[in-house]
C-alpha cells in the first residue's frame, strides 16, 4: 500500500501542472478553428509560409484563410493571436463556455446557430458545388437536376446537407463528420459525391486526380440564401468583441482578399503532390508530418500510461470499500456512512459504465467551464476522464480478483487475529493483484486506442494528429494507413511487455509470499 501511494503522489505531481488551463486574458485573442479544412485552415509543421502556433498542440502551426483574416482581426484589435485546434462539433460549445473568445473556421451564420452565438458581417462568400469523380455518370450534370439516383452527402452540422434536399431525385446519404471522410467515401464509390464549396474542392481534386467538381450557371445552382454562402466570425452572444471585429473588417476589401488569399492558400495545399503510387504518398506524407505523428503518440502514451495507472488505484478503493463490511452495534454512524458511500460507489460504477466515454469527456470538459466556470486544460481533462472511466471498470475487475480468493483464507486471517484491513493488505490483495493483471494488461492497451474518442474535446492525441494531417493533404487512405501502423506496433509491443511481466510476475513463490516477508496460510 506504501508503494501504491508512492505511486499515487507521483502521478499528481506529473499531472499537477496540467489542471487549470490559463487564466482568461484581456490582450490574448483566443480562436477556435479545426485545423484540418484546407484551404480555409490547415496543419503544417513551421511557420516558413506564414502559419501560426497552434496553442494547444506545441510543435503544430495552423495556416490557410481563417488564419490570415484572425491575425488581422487580432492585429486590430491590438491583441495576441491564439489558435486552438477543435472539433467541428466542439466549436460552438468552446465558445459558449467561454475556453476561446471566437470561431474563425469557415462557418456560415445560419438560423439554427444564430440562436445560439452572434456573427460578425462577412469575411468570405462561398460558391456551392459538388465534388465527384472524373468518370462518374454524374460528371456531365449541368443543373442540380441532373443527379437523379446519385448517393450525395454533406458536412454533418452545414448547411451543404440541407441543400441537397433541393436536388430532384437523388439518394440523400447521412451526413459525414468531415470533408476527409466525405474524399474517401467518393474515391471509394460508396458515395457519388458531395457538396462543398468551390474553394474547398478546388483543394480536394489538386490532392486527388480522380475526383472533379461541377459547377452551375445562375439558375441552374442551389439557391442559397446569404446567411447560407456567407462566411463570418463566431462570437458569444452579447460579446463586446462583435462591434470592434465588424469595424476591422469593414475596412478590409473582403472581394479582392478573397482572390488574393485563397489563391495563395490554395496553391500552399496543391504544392510538391507530384508523388507517384499509394507508397509514395505514404513516404512524403511521413517525410513531412512525422514530427505532429510522433507528438500525438507521445501524449497517447501519456494519457494511456498516467490514466491506467490512476484508474487502477481508484478500482482498487472502491471495490475494498464496496467489498468491506461495518458492524452497525459498534459504530452506527459509521455503518450508515459506509452504507450511503457503497450506494455513491455504486453509482458511479454503473453511471461510468453505461455512458459512452466520448459523452463523459464532453460533459466534463465543457459542462465543468459554462455551469461551474472550472477550467480544466485538455491533457488534465483527458486523464481525468479515463482515469475515472478506467476505475470504474477495473472496480468491477477487482472485485471479481477479490470474491476468486478462496474464502477459508478470510477466516484463516480473522483465526491468526489479523484485521479486516491488514487481512485486506497482507494477505487478500497481493493474491489479487497477480490474478487480475492480464486485465490490467488489457485495459491499458484498450486506452491507448480508446484515447481517440477525446479529439471530440481537442486532446491532441495521435488520432487527432491525424486527422489534422489528412484534412490539410486530403490524403486519407494514406494518412491513416500511417496512424494503423503506429497504432499496431504500438499495442503489439506493448502486448508483448505485458505477457513477459505476467510469465516473471507468476512465479509460484512470489505469488504466495507475502508483504511481510512470509508464507501466506
Amino acid at each position: 500500500m506504501k508503494k501504491l501511494l508512492k505511486i499515487f503522489l507521483s502521478l499528481l505531481i506529473i499531472i499537477s501542472p496540467l489542471t487549470i488551463s490559463r487564466a482568461e486574458e484581456n490582450q490574448t485573442l483566443r480562436v477556435g478553428m479545426e485545423v484540418n479544412y484546407a484551404p480555409f485552415n490547415f496543419s503544417e509543421v513551421n511557420d516558413t509560409n506564414g502559419g501560426h502556433p497552434v496553442a494547444n498542440s506545441p510543435g503544430e502551426y495552423a495556416n490557410g484563410y481563417d488564419v490570415q483574416f484572425a491575425k488581422k482581426i487580432a492585429d486590430g484589435l491590438g491583441m495576441d493571436l491564439e489558435i486552438y485546434k477543435i472539433e467541428w462539433d466542439g466549436l460552438i460549445p468552446a465558445l459558449t463556455s467561454g475556453k476561446i473568445d471566437a470561431i474563425i473556421a469557415g462557418m456560415s451564420p445560419t438560423e439554427e446557430r444564430l440562436k445560439q452565438i452572434d456573427f460578425s458581417i462577412p469575411y468570405y462568400e462561398a460558391k456551392v458545388v459538388v465534388v465527384t469523380q472524373k468518370d462518374s455518370p454524374y460528371v456531365g450534370a449541368k443543373s442540380i437536376d441532373d443527379f437523379e439516383g446519385a448517393k450525395i452527402t454533406g458536412q454533418l452540422g452545414t448547411f451543404h446537407v440541407d441543400v441537397i434536399d433541393q436536388m430532384d431525385g437523388v439518394a440523400k446519404q447521412e451526413a459525414m463528420d468531415s470533408f476527409p471522410t466525405m474524399i474517401a467515401a467518393t474515391n471509394a464509390g460508396t458515395i457519388d459525391g458531395y457538396i462543398s464549396e468551390e474553394a474547398g474542392a478546388e483543394a480536394a481534386i489538386a490532392s486527388n486526380k480522380n475526383l472533379t467538381y461541377i459547377g452551375f450557371d445562375e439558375g441552374k445552382g442551389f439557391e442559397t440564401s446569404d446567411s447560407d454562402t456567407s462566411v463570418s466570425v463566431g462570437l458569444a452572444k452579447g460579446s463586446k468583441l462583435t462591434e470592434k471585429i465588424n469595424k476591422i473588417l469593414g475596412q478590409i476589401d473582403i472581394e479582392t482578399e478573397q482572390a488574393r488569399i485563397m489563391g495563395e492558400m490554395t496553391a500552399l495545399t496543391t504544392d510538391d503532390k507530384e508523388a507517384s503510387g499509394f507508397m509514395a504518398e505514404v513516404k512524403d506524407i511521413w517525410q513531412t508530418y512525422s514530427g505532429l505523428f510522433l507528438r500525438g503518440l507521445v501524449n497517447t502514451l501519456i494519457i494511456a500510461i498516467v490514466a491506467t495507472l490512476l484508474g487502477f488505484l481508484i478500482g482498487l478503493i472502491v471495490a475494498i470499500i464496496r467489498r468491506s463490511e461495518v458492524s452497525k452495534s459498534n459504530t452506527p454512524i459509521l455503518y450508515y456512512l459506509h452504507k450511503i458511500l457503497k450506494i455513491i460507489l455504486g453509482a458511479y460504477v454503473e453511471i461510468f459504465r453505461g455512458t459512452p466515454m466520448m459523452v463523459q469527456a464532453v460533459i466534463i470538459f465543457y459542462g465543468l467551464k459554462q455551469y461551474f466556470d472550472i477550467d480544466l486544460s485538455t491533457m488534465f481533462a483527458a486523464i481525468l476522464i479515463v482515469s475515472i472511466n478506467t476505475g470504474a471498470y477495473l472496480s468491477e475487475v477487482v472485485r471479481g480478483g477479490i470474491n476468486s480468493i478462496d474464502k477459508g483464507q478470510f477466516e484463516a486471517t480473522k483465526a491468526i487475529g489479523l484485521s479486516q484491513f491488514q487481512a485486506m493488505v497482507h494477505v487478500i490483495l497481493p493474491q489479487t493483484i497477480l490474478t487480475i493483471l492480464p486485465s490490467l494488461g488489457n485495459e491499458f492497451v484498450i486506452n491507448i486506442k480508446d484515447t481517440s474518442v477525446l479529439n471530440v474535446i481537442s486532446v491532441t492525441e495521435l488520432f487527432f494528429m491525424s486527422k489534422s494531417v489528412a484534412g490539410s493533404t486530403y490524403q486519407y487512405f494514406p494518412t491513416y494507413l500511417i496512424t494503423a501502423v503506429i497504432y499496431f506496433i504500438l499495442t503489439f509491443s506493448i502486448t508483448r511487455i505485458l505477457l513477459y511481466l505476467e510469465r516473471k510476475f507468476s512465479d509460484k513463490d512470489f505469488i504466495m509470499e507475502s508483504s511481510t516477508g512470509a508464507k501466506n496460510v
